[in-house]
C-alpha cells in the first residue's frame, strides 16, 4: 500500500469511526510493530473485509467502486495498456467509455501511474477504485485471453529455431539449447505457469499437421490456448523430458514422469505422460495442486445426510470403502480427504498408489514400480506385515489385488480403495466379475461411494432463465414438480465468460446392510438390489445431482452431460 493511500485509510478510519478507540490502538500498535499495511492487519483481524475496504477508500477519495466480478470487461481496453504495465500499477484497463479509458486500480491515488497509462493508451483515464486482489486475479486471466501469452510464447519460440539454426552452423549438430535459461526452458516454464493461473487440472501438447496445438484443461473442459510453430515442438518435449527424469532419445515408447517446480510460492507438482502420434509425440501434462487434494470432506458436495453417512462408514474400526467412478471424477480426491481427516497419532495410515500424487506428513506411502516388481497385489501384501491400522490401495484393478485387500479388511484393518464402476451396484458386480466370493464380498464391505463432477454455476453472474423444454422434462420427471426457470451463469470475468467456475462432486452412496447382503448372497439381479439399497436410505446420483440443481449450484445440461449413466 503505497504512503498516501495509508495516509487517506488512516484518515478515513478516523473520521468514519469505524472501529473502537481499542481496536483502533490495537491496529496501530500491530502496525507500528511489524510495519504491516493498515488495511492487511484490518483484513487478518476481521475487522473488515478487502471489499469494505475499497468501498470506504473509493468514498473517502470521491472514486467510484466496481466490483470485478460482477463485471463484463471489455477486450477492447485490454488492449490499450500491456500486461508489464498492468502488474506494475496493479491497473487493469475495463472499458472505453466517452474518448475515456477506465482504469480499475488498487491504488486511485497514485498519479504518477495515472498519467503513464494515460500516455500509453493515448487517451484520458478515469479512474475506478476496485479490490487490490481482484485486480491481480483479473490481470492474470484476461491478459491470458488477450493472446498476449501466445505472442510471448510465439517470439520465444523464434527464438528458440535461431538457436537451433545457429548452433548447427557453427558445430554442425542440430538442435536447440535446453538449458535451465535458455529460451524454450523459458516457454515451458511460461506454459505451466499459464495452466496454474488459469485452474488447469491439464496442459495438452499435440503436434498437428501443420502447427503446436496447446489446451487448457478448466472445470473438465478442455479449451484452445494457443497454437504454436510446429518446428518448436521437438524442443519443447525434450525439455519437458529433461525435467521429468525421461528418456529424450526414446520417442516411440510411452513414457511418464514427474517434474517439481514453484510458480508464485506455490510449490506445484506436475504428472507427465508421452505416447506417439502420427504427427510426433504428444504430452499431456497434469497439475497436482495439494491444496485441492487437501480439501475437507464438507467442501467435496456432499449434502448433509450424505456426509453424516459417508463420516459414520469412516470410523468403522475395519472394513472396506470403496469409491467409484470414471477417470476424472475426483476418486482420488475423495480418498484423500478421507484419510486426512483420520486420526494420524493412533493410527498407521499407509497408502499403496500409483501413482503417488501428494505427500502427506505422518502417512507411509509407497509407490508402485512393476520394474522393481513392486504391484498392487505384492505391495499390498508386503505392507499387510507393517502393522497397518488404515490401509489406502490407490486402485482395484484385478481379482489378486481385490482378493488381498478383502482379506486386510477382514483381518481388523480399514481399507479404502477406488474402483472403475458406473454406480454402487455395479461395483458389487464388478467384484462378481473379478471372481471374488458373495460371501467375501458381504463380510468385509462397509459401503460404496459412487461419484462425478459437475461444474458449479459462477456465483458472480448466476441469474434465473428460462430453461429448455428438454431441462425442464428431466427436472420434473426425476423431482415431481415443475420449473420453468433454473440457475445459469450469464458470462463474467471471474468465469471468463463461460458462466462456470469450479466443479463439485454429486454422489451416490451406498452402506451395507443386512438386507442387501441377504440378497448379494441369493445372487439378486441389479434392479433389485438398488430397489433395497434405495429403501435403506441410498439416494441416487441422479436425484443428487438434481437437488444440486434445485439449488442453483449446477445446471439440467451440466447433470445431462456428466450424470448420463445413471438414469
Amino acid at each position: 500500500m503505497s504512503p498516501n493511500l495509508e495516509k487517506s485509510l488512516i484518515d478515513l478510519l478516523e473520521q468514519a469511526n469505524v472501529l473502537t478507540p481499542e481496536q483502533w490502538q490495537q491496529v496501530l500498535t500491530i502496525h507500528k510493530e511489524t510495519n504491516k499495511d493498515i488495511g492487511q492487519i484490518l483484513e487478518e483481524k476481521g475487522l473488515l473485509t478487502a471489499q469494505e475496504l475499497a468501498i470506504l477508500i473509493g468514498l473517502h477519495d470521491e472514486v467510484p467502486f466496481v466490483d470485478l466480478r460482477q463485471y463484463k470487461i471489455e477486450p477492447q481496453a485490454i488492449r490499450l495498456i500491456p500486461a508489464s504495465m498492468a502488474r506494475q500499477y496493479t491497473a487493469i484497463p475495463i472499458a472505453i467509455m466517452n474518448d475515456a479509458l477506465v482504469v480499475a486500480m488498487g491504488d486511485p491515488t497514485d498519479m504518477l501511474a495515472i498519467d503513464a497509462l494515460s500516455a500509453r493508451a493515448g487517451m484520458s483515464i478515469e479512474v475506478v477504485k476496485a479490490v487490490p486482489s481482484d485486480v491481480k486475479e483479473f490481470i492474470d486471466l484476461h491478459y491470458k485471453s488477450s493472446g498476449e501469452i501466445e505472442e510471448q510464447v510465439t517470439s520465444i519460440a523464434e527464438a528458440v529455431l535461431k538457436d537451433a539454426s545457429a548452433k548447427q552452423k557453427s558445430t554442425g549438430e542440430r538442435g536447440a539449447d535446453l538449458s535451465s535459461d535458455s529460451p524454450i526452458a523459458r516457454t515451458v516454464d511460461l506454459i505451466i505457469a499459464q495452466g496454474v493461473k488459469d485452474r488447469a487440472s491439464d496442459i495438452h501438447i499435440e503436434p498437428q499437421e501443420d502447427r503446436l496445438r496447446i489446451r487448457y484443461r478448466i472445470d473438465g473442459i478442455l479449451h484452445d490456448a494457443m497454437s504454436l510453430p510446429l518446428d518448436v515442438h521437438l524442443p519443447l518435449v525434450s525439455r519437458i523430458k529433461i525435467l521429468g527424469g525421461m528418456n529424450i532419445a526414446e520417442r516411440r515408447r510411452s513414457q511418464d514422469g514427474q517434474i517439481s517446480m514453484e510458480i508464485e510460492g506455490r510449490k506445484i507438482d506436475v504428472r507427465v505422460a508421452t505416447t506417439d502420434t502420427v504427427h510426433g509425440e504428444k504430452v499431456v501434462m497434469r497439475i497436482l495442486d495439494k491444496s485441492v487434494a487437501l480439501l475437507d470432506l464438507t467442501e467435496l458436495g456432499f449434502l448433509p445426510d450424505g456426509i453424516q453417512r459417508y463420516r459414520q462408514m469412516l470410523k468403522s474400526p475395519f472394513g472396506m470403502i470403496l469409491i467409484s467412478g470414471p477417470t476424472g471424477s475426483g476418486k482420488t480426491t475423495t480418498l484423500y480427504s478421507s484419510i486426512n481427516q483420520l486420526d494420524r497419532n493412533e493410527n498407521n495410515i499407509m497408502t499403496i498408489e500409483d501413482p503417488v500424487e501428494y505427500k502427506f506428513t505422518d502417512i507411509s506411502q509407497i509407490q508402485v514400480n512393476p520394474a522393481a516388481g513392486v504391484t498392487f497385489a505384492n505391495g499390498l501384501r508386503a505392507l499387510m506385515r507393517l502393522d497397518p491400522d488404515v490401509i489406502l490401495v490407490g486402485e482395484i484393478r484385478d481379482k489378486e489385488t481385490a482378493g488381498i485387500a478383502i482379506q486386510a479388511a477382514l483381518t481388523g484393518h480399514l481399507v479404502l480403495s477406488s474402483i472403475h464402476a458406473n454406480d454402487t451396484i455395479g461395483v458389487i458386480f464388478r467384484l462378481l466379475d473379478f471372481g471374488i466370493e458373495p460371501f467375501l464380498i458381504t463380510s468385509s464391505l462397509i459401503g460404496i461411494v459412487a461419484q462425478r463432477m459437475v461444474r458449479r454455476v459462477c456465483p458472480h453472474c448466476k441469474k434465473p432463465r428460462p430453461a429448455s423444454p428438454e431441462e425442464q422434462a428431466m427436472y420434473e420427471a426425476e423431482m415431481g414438480e415443475k420449473r420453468k426457470e433454473f440457475f445459469y451463469g450469464q458470462g463474467c470475468s471471474s468465469c471468463a465468460n463461460t458462466g462456470y467456475r469450479g466443479r463439485t462432486g454429486v454422489h451416490e452412496i451406498l452402506v451395507m446392510t443386512d438386507e442387501l447382503r441377504r440378497l448379494i448372497m441369493n445372487g439378486a439381479g441389479a434392479a433389485e438390489l438398488r430397489a433395497q439399497a434405495i429403501e435403506d436410505g441410498m439416494v441416487p446420483m441422479w436425484r443428487n445431482a438434481m437437488l444440486k440443481v434445485k439449488q442453483g449450484i449446477t445446471t439440467p445440461y451440466e447433470v445431462l452431460r456428466n450424470v448420463y449413466a445413471i438414469t
